[in-house]
């Protein structure tokens, strides 16, 4: 028997819904954490080249990568913001392995750091560089969804208890 694209999209479906809350909603994390990560390391890789050199995300005078990428803001403390998060999305990662009541807490509070953080970010590129980075507008949307996500997580947590 073929299985055709429709069935096997409906066998994904029956899969999740039989699953239970909490099970998706840390495979979902998993997911948002991992793009976060090549998200982060893709602005990483500009930040790293030579300022000029045409960029795939460099769109027009309003959404280029290499502008936000090359500014005095893309340091913090010395270190490359996108480093940051890459590191930060590892971390996520690194949390989900290990997962307990504890961890889920200690990762919904790094997550509304995160969330803040990428928050002043978004304010420079808006009022100060006015260019926005195509990679840091997926990162605030990814960041968004993980805080999200991992607060949908301890709600469903304590309504179960």
């Amino acid at each position: 028997m073929r299985v055709t694209p429709a069935t096997q999209l409906c066998r994904v479906c029956i899969y999740i819904v039989g699953m239970k809350a909490s099970t998706f909603l840390k495979y979902l994390l998993f997911v948002l954490a991992g793009l976060g990560v090549v998200v982060s390391m893709l602005a990483w890789r500009v930040h790293n080249s030579q300022p000029g050199t045409a960029e795939l995300c460099s769109i027009n005078e309003h959404w280029d990568c290499g502008t936000v990428q090359h500014s005095r803001y893309a340091e913090f403390l010395g270190m490359p913001v996108a480093g940051i998060g890459v590191a930060g999305y590892t971390l996520f990662l690194v949390l989900l392995v290990f997962d307990s009541k504890r961890v889920r807490q200690v990762f919904f509070l790094l997550a509304i750091g995160a969330m803040g953080f990428a928050l002043y970010l978004s304010y420079i590129e808006d009022r100060i560089l006015l260019v926005w980075c195509l990679y840091c507008v997926i990162s605030q949307a990814t960041i968004t969804l993980v805080l999200l996500t991992s607060g949908l997580r301890l709600f469903f947590e304590r309504a179960k208890d």
